[in-house]
């Protein structure tokens, strides 16, 4: 039975029109099409329980934990494969690390700035916007949460499975750690926090991948140009930093962006292929998807012509 569907600007139906021999339209169907856009528009997304989403931000800090209590036994594997991250970088020509730290190191008033900014703004930010979109904007909460929780599995993953010391460890190459010898506020570092911190976690750097999800997240609340244009600089800014102050090597960076790029994909591309699968395998077992319609209520309340119009196309 083909159909006449009218689409809005938002994509959502407004209007079907079964077309039936005669030319008939179904007054049934159409009508609770435009009650179920009107609903669409109406009704707003509800916000997540937030005791679920502090559980899920307890689970990660359970996990993270337990991965540092095992870096005293694999301090010796993690600098190796620091030297050889250094020693790779070197062999392409990107190892900009030293000259940064050095020159950062020379300045200590920029270096306390820019170490400040390190050790504070990556939770600031992130968990500033995380809760900012939980709050005002449920509509694209879900998926940018997801994504950044897959981040943090994807990148413990490996934190758990290769561990890499950072730059700031290898003193034989010539670093020096700038957070630590400026003493700044909130150092994960020096004093009390060092003991909770994974010092041997520096592929990929969550300080980029949670910058580039935060970059992402301001380009998805707003089109305005400032907005847009600090969605470019806060990743820049943060890459800076990670370098400057010899807590990541260019590949630590380059691979955050990448486990980015993978979360991304993981919970958007390939999460709707397999909703999609799940939804149509309910259907072929006749249930009713989770996600049902007035629409399908019409239809399957519309008589022997619902049920034979996918067979008797016309």
């Amino acid at each position: 039975m083909p159909s006449a569907i009218s689409i809005d600007d938002d994509g959502a139906a407004v209007a079907v029109q079964p077309l039936l021999a005669g030319g008939r339209v179904s007054g049934q169907v159409q009508a609770a099409a435009e009650g179920s856009a009107r609903v669409a528009h109406a009704a707003p997304v509800a916000r997540t329980r937030w005791w679920v989403e502090a559980l899920t931000i307890v689970w990660l800090c359970w996990v993270y934990d337990a991965i540092t209590n095992l870096a005293p036994l694999r301090l010796h594997a993690a600098l190796a494969h620091g030297e050889g991250v250094l020693a790779l970088e070197r062999s392409l020509g990107i190892s900009p690390e030293l000259s940064l730290d050095r020159w950062l190191g020379a300045h200590h008033t920029l270096a306390l700035a820019i170490s400040d900014y390190y050790d504070n703004a990556h939770f600031i930010v992130t968990l500033g916007l995380l809760g900012y979109i939980w709050w005002r904007r449920a509509d694209i909460y879900r998926p940018l949460r997801n994504t950044l929780v897959a981040v943090n599995v994807i990148a413990f993953a490996v934190f758990l499975l290769y561990p890499v010391a950072p730059p700031r460890m290898l003193t034989g190459d010539g670093f020096s750690d700038i957070v630590a010898s400026t003493h700044a506020f909130g150092s994960w570092h020096t004093g009390a926090l060092a003991s909770a911190a994974n010092q041997l976690a520096a592929m990929p750097s969550l300080h980029m991948a949670w910058a580039g999800w935060c970059g992402l997240v301001l380009w998805r609340l707003s089109s305005r140009a400032w907005v847009r244009t600090l969605a470019i600089v806060y990743p820049c800014m943060t890459a800076l930093a990670v370098l400057a102050t010899g807590n990541h090597y260019v590949l630590d960076v380059l691979a955050g962006l990448a486990t980015l790029a993978l979360a991304a994909w993981l919970c958007g591309p390939v999460a709707a292929r397999l909703e999609g699968r799940l939804r149509a395998r309910r259907a072929g077992d006749g249930r009713t998807p989770a996600l049902g319609s007035p629409v399908q209520a019409a239809l399957a309340t519309d008589g022997p012509q619902a049920d034979k119009s996918p067979q008797n196309p016309r």
